[in-house]
């Protein structure tokens, strides 16, 4: 905080732009100056904190590029060059650390609940397992990133949000909709989610105690120690709960612990910014009924994850010509039970997946803009007993009397290449990927995109985009054969083209979005069931000939000094015609409509409160245990938050479904009614 020092008052400047102008900083000596730094609103723009935050500024008559660094503007993930938000030709949606804080959530999944184009469908509270998807693709059609980089688990999109991280260290989560190929490469067909983390500042502790229903209890600690240009921070957690629901033999069947750990550390000087960190995610949580079958009718399911991740970053900050390489391992363990505890009735399913990656990034300035271009090679290892192809040598599975005898290796190597154009009111971003993968064979194949921003007046902003991406089918749907599921190991890597117009209206109070996007997807994977088969029918992964989606999603944002009010809704129609008797598992599922009203109110002093409401009204089907095939039903939920935040410490309590509304995201999978939690965070 910025506390004058002079013995009487002189003229105060408000001082928002470093340059070459008469109010420029060395202009202003001999008076006080005050540095204004513009914040991000909710659900605007944001920045990632991997990328550079130098703009380049191209003027709109001579080709000549001036560097100047203004305060208020902050580079954002929307293309593969670092560019100010104001210069981002793509849209990027944004929640930010006050969101967090304020938001009644246990979890970045249930966080992402609140952004419209998302779809967060869970088989489980608290984040024990979530699928999560946008614009009405699939849980593996999106690409998940921290700090950049990318942790997706080759083996199942089920489990992709283990993080080793806790909601109270996350900076922002930016989410991009649509194709993002030549941004983040393959993987990214519907979109891609960041979660941006940081060190604290300045050396600090804190620790968080929560206890609620159904015996949930967590207890969080982070330490950082900033000294010089070193900066290192350690946090750990742990949380348990004893379930909501029981089996038909009378016992708790989801139930829930984990517990995670993450080291993060920064260095940076003149010439260099270095950042890295190691987390690690360790989760069991009962299953019920989340795989079960009219077939196999099974409610104890159990399963236990424990997740690796590290990566060091780096980036230069002098010269022309700026370089950021990466390299990272991540490490995806899972044993599942079909029936807990009791292997001899089924055997456990072991996976472990190896990822590893190394990348290259580099973008420089010239007459003409700003270009970037890269490479990345990523090595997806798989080693199971139930998923792949046989194994020239079995490997021994750690803590237990069996082998690995079945897996699977696979390459993807990118390359990318991107201009911008930058003028006065216009940005012109348009690139290509290249990516070749050698499990299927494939040639070299090349995915294109362009993003246009045009920005008429201060406060009016338009937007429009085509672009493309690819991706490689998991290993679950290329080999899952157990218990009611059929895999084809010869699937087709599904391929989406995306088209998308917009415009933004902000202005003092108020902001205003509006987008309307087509997508048209090729060999889309889903798993799918002949309900007329009976007995005998099964799940079986299938490429769709093709899938056309077309939605609109509007956000309107009004902040007044009686609170902060926000209302978002999206709409979306799938055209592909569903066979008699076919049942689809995700891509025919989809949310046709979507409403979310949130609140954040002051009341006095200290105290607020956070009220959000969320509509939503699924298309599809499922079919119950006797055989009935049912309609998905909309249903409405209230969550709310009340916190008392004081500078040290915050005492806070929240209810999670205010209503007891019973619901469920998926059909054989019934969710908790109200859910109370109570806690507090207290600087050390």
């Amino acid at each position: 905080m910025y506390k004058p020092t002079f013995n009487m008052k002189r003229q105060c400047l408000v001082f928002r732009h470093f340059g070459n102008k008469g109010y420029s900083l060395f202009s202003c000596l001999g008076r006080e100056v005050v540095c204004s730094v513009l914040s991000v609103a909710t659900l605007t723009y944001a920045s990632a904190e991997s990328v550079s935050t130098k703009p380049v500024v191209s003027d709109s008559v001579s080709t000549t590029t001036a560097r100047e660094m203004m305060l208020d503007e902050v580079s954002v993930t929307g293309s593969r060059a670092p560019l100010t938000k104001s210069q981002a030709a793509r849209m990027v949606t944004v929640l930010d650390r006050q969101d967090i804080a304020q938001a009644p959530v246990q979890s970045v999944n249930d966080l992402l609940k609140y952004a419209v184009g998302v779809d967060v469908r869970q088989r489980g509270a608290i984040g024990a397992q979530t699928d999560i998807s946008m614009r009405g693709g699939t849980q593996d059609q999106i690409i998940l990133l921290l700090n950049g980089i990318n942790i997706c688990d080759p083996q199942t999109g089920h489990n992709a949000m283990d993080l080793p991280v806790d909601l109270s260290e996350i900076v922002r989560i930016e989410v991009i909709e649509g194709p993002a190929g030549r941004i983040y490469g393959s993987s990214s067909l519907v979109g891609a989610i960041n979660i941006v983390t940081r060190p604290a500042q300045q050396t600090s502790a804190d620790m968080t105690l929560e206890g609620g229903s159904y015996g949930y209890g967590k207890v969080s600690a982070r330490a950082n120690l900033s000294e010089g240009r070193w900066n290192n921070q350690l946090s750990a957690g742990y949380s348990r709960s004893d379930g909501y629901s029981r089996s038909k033999a009378g016992k708790l069947n989801t139930g829930y612990s984990g517990a995670k750990g993450f080291y993060q550390g920064q260095y940076e000087d003149e010439d260099l910014r270095l950042n890295w960190h190691l987390g690690i995610a360790d989760k069991a949580w009962g299953s019920g009924t989340f795989y079960a079958t009219p077939k196999w009718q099974a409610d104890e399911q159990y399963e236990h994850t424990t997740k690796l991740y590290s990566a060091i970053q780096g980036e230069t900050k002098r010269g022309r010509l700026h370089f950021a390489p990466s390299i990272y391992w991540n490490q995806n363990s899972d044993r599942y039970e079909g029936y807990h505890n009791q292997p001899e009735k089924m055997k456990y399913n072991y996976n472990r997946t190896d990822v590893y990656g190394v990348s290259l990034n580099a973008y420089f300035d010239w007459a003409a803009g700003r270009t970037a271009f890269g490479a990345e090679v990523r090595n997806e290892d798989l080693v199971s007993g139930n998923l792949g192809e046989p194994l020239s040598e079995p490997r021994h599975i750690s803590g237990t009397d069996r082998d690995y005898t079945l897996g699977l290796n696979r390459t993807n190597i990118s390359g990318y290449l991107e201009h911008n154009l930058l003028l006065k009111n216009l940005t012109i971003s348009a690139g290509l990927v290249a990516v070749k993968n050698t499990w299927s064979n494939m040639n070299m194949t090349i995915y294109p995109g362009i993003d246009i921003s045009y920005r008429p007046t201060p406060n009016w902003r338009l937007h429009a985009a085509v672009n493309t991406s690819l991706r490689m089918p998991s290993f679950t749907e290329m080999y899952y054969k157990l218990q009611g599921y059929k895999a084809d190991p010869h699937l087709k890597p599904e391929e989406m083209t995306a088209v998308e117009a917009g415009v933004n209206y902000q202005r003092s109070i108020f902001n205003f979005q509006l987008t309307g996007w087509y997508h048209h997807g090729r060999n889309m994977i889903d798993w799918i069931m002949d309900t007329s088969m009976g007995d005998e029918a099964v799940w079986q992964s299938v490429n769709h000939t093709k899938l056309n989606s077309i939605g609109i999603e509007a956000k309107a944002k009004l902040t007044m000094a009686c609170g902060q009010f926000t209302v978002s809704y999206s709409y979306i129609d799938q055209n592909k015609d569903n066979e008699a008797n076919i049942v689809s598992q995700y891509a025919l599922e989809y949310l046709r409509h979507k409403l979310i009203a949130n609140a954040q109110v002051p009341l006095f002093a200290k105290l607020s409160l956070g009220a959000n409401l969320r509509w939503q009204d699924r298309v599809g089907q499922y079919t119950d245990f006797s055989g009935n095939v049912n309609d998905y039903k909309p249903y409405a939920l209230v969550d709310a938050r009340l916190t008392w935040a004081a500078p040290r410490y915050k005492l806070y309590v929240e209810a999670n479904n205010l209503l007891d509304k019973r619901y469920a995201d998926y059909g054989h999978v019934e969710q908790p009614g109200l859910w109370l939690i109570a806690g507090f965070t207290i600087a050390l």
